[in-house]
């Protein structure tokens, strides 16, 4: 059994509980917040730029649908399997996009957050890298990242292969060896790519409860095995196995995944630190995973009733705050390696009262 340290708090494209995601201002205070790493996603531009958004279409997060110039730019795609209508972060240069101000994904349930709309610009990947960089120095520790990088497989089938930008951007900025990042894809090819490329960080992959990883989906058609197995046993000791050409460091999951059932409604008992029984309220993932020699990783920690699991919502509105304490503590006891928050604050309150 290896010995558990505190996990990792990883601000999940920033503190997007507070700030528009992935704007240096949610950066900024993901770190002033307590945060020990910050997420980026990672897409590019027509022009070869990595730049961080959640998505390549990017309606929902700039306002580029406000901008009568770009109007012409709307348009249809297939994007892993799924048909989406909007702006797409591959039909503009990096000096078009640089151009958009950032907004609130989720301007419903954060409606204090989308009071920031239009203050800040798009960032490279670049920008993030030098603002770690700065970060790191005023709090005179190494600050990590946590870079995702999305959608590779369509990206390299229109001729932009992230794997290769990626790492060419690692050595430009000087953050090709630095011990404190971590490349992380729902897609283990790109994963293979970036090591291929000289990466040698830790590579972690993310998996969903469902669904078929696109790069499979792109080489294996209806025959290509989902992320279900790859969370059994079976799937989780091929994931670390010593001396495969594809083996991974670590992998990501949904809270769910970490979670039993039945999760809220058992006993507490006073001498966990807790207060909670944890066998009973977690499942065997994280013991299994770190077993076959995998760090295991959690996203994604948010107080909100509409984004909480549903056993912990309490009876407000949706953008009221639930349980959000009593699920932290059962995630971040549960034996995880890094836990993604949208709140770093509230992760860290937690982690740290023990």
């Amino acid at each position: 059994m290896r010995a558990r340290t505190a996990p990792l708090v990883i601000g999940h494209r920033g503190a997007s509980g507070y700030r528009p995601e992935h704007t240096a201002a949610a950066y900024e205070l993901a770190f002033i917040l307590g945060a020990d790493a910050v997420e980026p996603d990672i897409v590019a531009t027509k022009d070869g730029v990595l730049v961080l958004r959640h998505e390549n279409e990017i309606s929902g997060t700039t306002d580029v649908a406000t901008r009568a110039e770009f109007a012409g730019r709307r348009t249809t795609k297939e994007i892993d399997g799924a048909k989406l209508t909007g702006w797409f972060t591959e039909d503009f240069t990096w000096e078009e996009l640089s151009t958009l101000s950032a907004t609130e994904r989720l301007p419903e349930i954060r409606q204090a957050s989308s009071t920031f709309d239009g203050r800040y610009p798009v960032l490279r990947l670049r920008d993030l890298l030098e603002l770690v960089d700065r970060a790191s120095e005023d709090a005179a520790r190494l600050l990590g990242v946590v870079a995702e990088i999305k959608h590779a497989t369509y990206f390299d089938s229109i001729g932009l292969p992230l794997a290769e930008l990626f790492t060419a951007e690692l050595a430009e900025t000087g953050w090709g060896d630095n011990p404190e990042l971590i490349v992380e894809s729902f897609e283990k090819t790109v994963l293979g790519q970036v090591r291929r490329h000289g990466f040698r960080g830790r590579c972690v992959y993310l998996l969903e409860d469902t669904g078929v990883p696109a790069d499979r989906a792109a080489s294996l058609g209806s025959s290509a095995p989902g992320y279900a197995d790859d969370l059994t046993a079976r799937g989780l000791y091929a994931l670390g196995a010593a001396g495969a050409a594809d083996r991974v460091d670590g992998i990501s999951v949904e809270v769910s995944q970490v979670l039993a059932s039945g999760s809220v409604s058992v006993s507490l008992f006073e001498d966990d630190p807790s207060g909670i029984d944890i066998g009973a309220v977690t499942s065997d993932l994280v013991d299994t995973a770190h077993s076959a020699g995998l760090g295991v990783y959690c996203w994604t920690l948010r107080p909100e009733n509409a984004l909480m699991p549903t056993d912990f919502r309490g009876h407000g509105r949706d953008d009221e705050w639930g349980d959000w304490r009593r699920l932290y503590s059962i995630l971040l006891h549960s034996g995880v390696d890094g836990v993604f928050a949208d709140h770093p604050d509230l992760a860290v309150a937690v982690r740290d009262e023990r």
